[in-house]
């Protein structure tokens, strides 16, 4: 969308919310609908509207209500065609984006641009007297949000989005809008996408849908932001990587030191020190402590003399290290018995290796 374009829907929205407040005739009924959708600074709630007018909340509850029936009944008779066609251009885009859009999101791709809050404020106020358009506010579990009529009326939408956030917290783990199409009955994906996103309780991350308290879609610190960097990528990182990955990220508040990461990596038991610097995720297999530690525990694992070739692949499926430091450990561990030409075992299964020796049984 090229500036000319930009500025003239900015215009177009000015112009609209123009038109509908000529229809009112009372300086006062505007007052309260400016204060109220914030059309031209922030928004007021009905207590402070009130003690501005000099009435109480109930009253100004009232009056709202009242001029608003008026006006959806002039727009919908056609008495303000620039709030007829901003409907039909609004619609237009909810249908390219699923249907359903957050406020934000929708005045956004209306303008091109990042919206203002005034700007928001007109395109939720000439929504909410669209006769095609259907209206979530916000609350402590909705984003405020537009929906096409034909997904319904609110709770009718707040019922699709419920069914969502059911199917996200039965799945247990993210999951895309792709594969939830696969189950629920939505025509496109992006209506899944778009339905989540009104939801106050769904996060989303590279396409990932989850509860917003999982940390795999919404890492709230440099621990959380540290596990979705490893988890992505797959494979084991070193910490100046993993740091410079936060810097490059999505993420809200993503500058962050390589000391930090470093620190954190330290303290938190979902990370497994694998190499110099090197870190993987604990749910990966990687054993933790020293090589001789590994090497113990592969050796107790197999209750029978390994070959060294067969040590080191073993132990370099957990660690990421030199072989020739698992020959070190190996050769000066006293812990580590050769039995046969380049054959160990643990020195408590020599015992065990004595017997079978002299009974013929190996």
């Amino acid at each position: 969308m090229d500036q000319s374009t930009k500025t003239s829907q900015k215009s177009d929205l000015e112009t609209v919310v123009e038109d509908i407040l000529s229809k009112i005739s009372q300086e006062r009924e505007k007052e309260i609908i400016s204060r109220r959708f914030g059309l031209y600074a922030r928004k007021e709630t009905l207590e402070q509207i009130g003690d501005m007018l000099g009435v109480t909340r109930e009253r100004v509850r009232q009056l709202e209500k009242a001029i608003l029936v008026r006006l959806r009944l002039n727009v919908s008779d056609g008495h303000v065609p620039s709030a007829t066609e901003m409907e039909k251009t609004l619609t237009s885009h909810l249908v390219e984006m699923g249907r359903v859009a957050r406020i934000q999101d929708l005045t956004s791709h209306l303008l091109g641009r990042e919206a203002t809050p005034t700007e928001k404020a007109h395109v939720a106020f000439i929504a909410e007297l669209a006769q095609g358009i259907t209206i979530i506010n916000e609350n402590d579990d909705y984003h405020q949000t537009a929906a096409i009529a034909s997904m319904g009326n609110e709770k009718a939408v707040k019922a699709s989005i419920e069914e969502i956030v059911t199917f996200i917290k039965k799945h247990g783990q993210p999951i895309t809008a792709e594969e939830m199409h696969k189950t629920l009955q939505y025509e496109h994906p992006s209506n899944i996408s778009a339905l989540a996103s009104a939801s106050k309780k769904l996060a989303e991350l590279k396409g990932n849908w989850g509860l917003i308290k999982w940390p795999a879609v919404n890492p709230r610190n440099i621990r959380d932001k540290i596990f979705v960097v490893l988890a992505d990528n797959g494979k084991p990182m070193h910490f100046s990587e993993i740091s410079k990955a936060i810097r490059q990220s999505d993420f809200r508040r993503k500058d962050v030191t390589t000391q930090a990461i470093h620190n954190e990596l330290i303290k938190d038991s979902r990370f497994v020190l694998i190499g110099r610097g090197i870190y993987a995720l604990d749910s990966w297999g990687y054993s933790r402590g020293t090589v001789a530690d590994i090497i113990t525990d592969i050796l107790k694992e197999a209750d029978e003399p390994l070959h060294r070739d067969e040590i080191i692949k073993r132990v370099l499926d957990k660690r990421q290290v030199k072989e020739t430091t698992i020959l070190l450990n190996l050769q000066s561990k006293s812990q580590f018995k050769r039995v046969a030409k380049a054959t160990y075992v643990f020195e408590q299964q020599q015992a065990w290796l004595y017997c079978y020796i002299k009974y013929g049984i190996i």
